[in-house]
């Protein structure tokens, strides 16, 4: 008889909430959950294959381990005995810089993706860390960093409440959004245009979002910092700007008008390939909205001047008295983020606090530029990366020059791969340890819910048993911190009680925590779950801003009472707040468990100065590496253009690298195609179908062109994610239908400077039919 389990969809950062159908142990069917308290029954197509996804037969079942040049099936021990064996022997020998790890987009879509990491860094001693931000978002944490003193402040738009919405590079109907997770992304924008706001679409193509906004700007690629300085160099010189009750916690209005100076209209209309008037009275027109927000995405963030612009999005919200307000750009305050401390001075952000081996790349939150990795393993010399521990990474199609890194993996002494598939990176592996299928494991969103465009929190506990012979991620993960360490054998529970321990000795050292002076073991006593990591849930959900910090569980005299409900409904005075029923007192994974479709914790609310960590205690509108950053991007005021470029796109049935092997989501009209505009098609000889030889800095490629008008002349456009073709990797659909790898055009020296985000968008091309 078929049953039905809750499951929190892991296949984008929407965080939809499914109704999975189960016969036996596998997932028959997935709908979206009506009494979901923030997706309310919205899926997409990614959500509804979640069972061919979970089914795939291409998922290896068992570890893999390197045996005389070929990958062989493996017991679990074995598996992890040649970890132990390996990576601490090549750390003793050529030290701890010896080892790199690379993170990969779906760490943040699993919870042990965003639990383990941290540990295993720290246990290696490495500094070689490289992920998927630098292909995507590391803009805004570093604009952020540098704006509010903390990089993982980042602002999202009040969605659900706003006036007037500007989004650049961003097509949220495809992606379902991005460093803003927002459920149903399509429906809340009709919302918005159907209450009477008005929808501003920034974008070189007609995406499916341009073509629902109120106004479609279809500005040229890489100008969205130009665009975004002329609009703040309008308000200010026309004394548009009024940071409203911000105004005292800000600093640098002065100093910004003077950089700003020569960004006008007119100086940056060439360059964007738009008019003065089309800037200017864009800019009239956010100033003048009850409430407003800016948003941009990778298409604003994977260009040469992406910092630049993530900064330039929170300096026009902050001009517009719209950062921190209802209906503006709002900070979430996630269950388990940490407890609101004092407002004050912080420590502050910097960059650079070391720097690559090879190119001396800066740091920036601790990370080095993935399109770094390749030399820092094929270059000769003392600090080599000799060992690689990829988890959840596909950088041979997701970071530039893939060939190079191709080869230079199969170089290495020793690579670990966390990963189900054996695709283009894991096939390099000396050993490979699968994950269990998403059915089968427990689900929390740690990095999404601080992107979400309304705060709430859900847990999803595994659907379907864990399979004999699977092993948890989880314990993959604590397992591998251990192998790493030198102690293999380990139970691993003891990775989860010493984070529980560490976490909790911290905490009762505060003196701004109401934990201060108790007991870190008697409080680890009383920590719910039935595993390590819902232990680890249920901590920092009782930590975190709406938690019961032990609460009711005290013995001692002395130890605080109980706590009134931490979770405040809306203001029913204030009516842009709408009055929302108050969430249960006291969080914690018990009461969490009892509401498996969530728990609303009310709209977002503003939050400064409280979270400001600059080391002045406000934000810092003209930052130092910022202000020293504009006078190149002034001097691109003068640049000629190029007569073609290429930007990237995204399919509502792909993510990334990751969803190619799906029967459900392939084929139709996502498929790998180059997308030119008829009138470059017409000059350059190419016909639709037919394929052309795309060039660039990093080699050639040879594609299907498919002619459209959905973008301008002068651009053309080329899925990520594809490249399929390399030879042994067991990803039978994907490699039937394998398409180009767009980031083989790159040789990796294209990069945002401040971020160390490989440009993907907005780079020269050739194009050459193919007879």
């Amino acid at each position: 008889m078929p049953r039905t389990a809750l499951r929190i969809c892991p296949l984008c950062e929407a965080t939809c909430g499914l109704t999975l159908t189960i016969e036996g142990t596998t997932v028959t069917g997935a709908r979206g959950d009506r009494d979901d308290v923030f997706s309310r029954g919205f899926i997409c197509p990614k959500g509804a294959a979640f069972g061919g996804l979970d089914a795939d037969p291409d998922r290896l079942r068992t570890p893999l381990v390197r045996r005389d040049g070929r990958l062989r099936e493996a017991t679990w021990e074995e598996a992890f005995q040649a970890v132990a064996d390996a990576v601490p022997a090549l750390a003793a020998a050529y030290g701890p810089q010896s080892v790199g790890v690379v993170l990969g987009n779906p760490n943040v879509h699993t919870m042990a993706g965003q639990l383990y990491p941290p540990l295993l860094l720290k246990a290696l001693g490495t500094r070689n860390l490289f992920t998927a931000s630098t292909l995507d978002q590391m803009p805004k944490h570093v604009s952020s960093g540098l704006l509010f003193g903390d990089p993982f402040a980042i602002p999202v738009p009040d969605l659900d409440r706003t006036d007037f919405l500007l989004l650049l590079g961003a097509n949220p109907l495809e992606s379902n959004g991005s460093l803003c997770t927002a459920p149903d992304f399509p429906g809340r924008l009709k919302a918005l245009r159907a209450r009477g706001g008005t929808l501003v679409v920034v974008d070189p193509r007609r995406t499916r979002t341009a073509a629902l906004a109120d106004r479609h700007l279809a500005a040229r690629p890489g100008s969205d910092a130009l665009l975004l300085a002329a609009l703040a160099h309008t308000l200010l010189a026309e004394e548009l700007a009024d940071p409203g009750v911000l105004a005292e916690h800000v600093q640098g209005i002065g100093e910004l008008a003077e950089a700003l100076g020569s960004f006008t209209p007119e100086a940056v209309a060439p360059a964007c390939d738009l008019t003065a008037e089309e800037i200017r009275a864009l800019a009239r027109d956010l100033a003048a909205a009850p409430t407003a927000a800016v948003y941009g995405r990778i298409g604003s963030c994977t260009v040469e001047y992406g910092t630049l612009a993530s900064w330039l999005v929170d300096v026009l919200n902050v001009l517009t008295g719209n950062l921190d307000r209802p209906g503006g750009a709002l900070f979430p305050l996630s269950a388990t983020d940490r407890a609101p401390r004092p407002a004050g001075p912080g420590k502050g952000f910097g960059l650079g606090r070391w720097h690559s081996r090879v190119s001396g790349h800066p740091e920036a939150k601790a990370e080095l530029p993935l399109s770094a990795l390749a030399e820092e393993i094929d270059t000769p010399g003392e600090g080599r990366i000799r060992a690689l521990v990829s988890i959840a990474a596909n950088p041979v199609l997701s970071a530039p020059d893939g060939r190079r890194l191709d080869a230079a993996l199969a170089g290495l002494d020793f690579m670990v791969s966390i990963d189900p598939y054996l695709n283009e990176t894991s096939r390099h592996a000396h050993v490979v340890l699968p994950p269990a299928p998403p059915s089968q494991s427990a689900h929390f969103d740690f990095a999404f819910n601080t992107f979400a465009v309304h705060n709430q929190v859900r847990y999803s506990p595994p659907a379907v048993p864990l399979e004999d012979g699977r092993m948890d991620e989880c314990e993959i993960h604590a397992r591998l911190v251990l192998a790493v360490s030198g102690l293999h054998g380990t139970d691993p529970v003891a990775v989860d009680d010493l984070a529980i321990g560490t976490t909790l000795a911290r905490e009762c050292a505060d003196p701004d925590s109401p934990l201060r002076g108790r007991d870190p073991a008697r409080l680890a006593g009383l920590l719910a779950g039935a595993t390590g990591p819902e232990r680890r849930l249920d901590l920092m959900l009782r930590l975190g801003p709406y938690g019961d910090r032990f609460a009711g569980a005290a013995t001692d005299p002395g130890d605080p009472a109980p706590l009134a409900d931490p979770v405040a409904p809306a203001d029913p005075t204030d009516p842009a707040l709408p009055t929302v029923p108050a969430a249960p007192a006291g969080l914690g994974l018990e009461r969490l468990l009892a509401h498996p479709h969530g728990i609303d914790l009310g709209p977002l609310r503003p939050r400064l100065p409280g979270l400001l960590k600059t080391r002045s205690g406000r934000i810092e509108l003209l930052p130092d590496p910022i202000a020293a950053e504009l006078p190149r991007l002034r001097a691109t005021l003068t640049d000629r253009p190029a007569a073609l470029v290429l930007v990237g796109r995204r399919h509502l049935r792909s993510n990334n690298s990751w969803l190619h092997n799906v029967p459900a989501l392939a084929g139709g009209s996502n498929r790998c195609t180059l997308q030119v505009h008829p009138d470059d098609a017409a000059r350059l000889g190419l016909t639709d179908g037919r394929p052309a030889r795309i060039t660039a800095d990093g080699g050639s490629l040879e594609v299907p062109v498919e002619i459209t008008d959905s973008l301008r002349r002068g651009v053309v456009s080329l899925p990520h994610g594809w490249g399929h073709d390399r030879p042994g990797t067991r990803l039978s659909v994907a490699a039937a239908a394998p398409g180009v790898n767009v980031n083989q055009l790159l040789d990796g020296s294209r990069l945002d400077p401040l971020s160390g985000t490989a440009v993907l968008n907005g780079f020269p091309v050739e194009l050459t039919p193919i007879p």
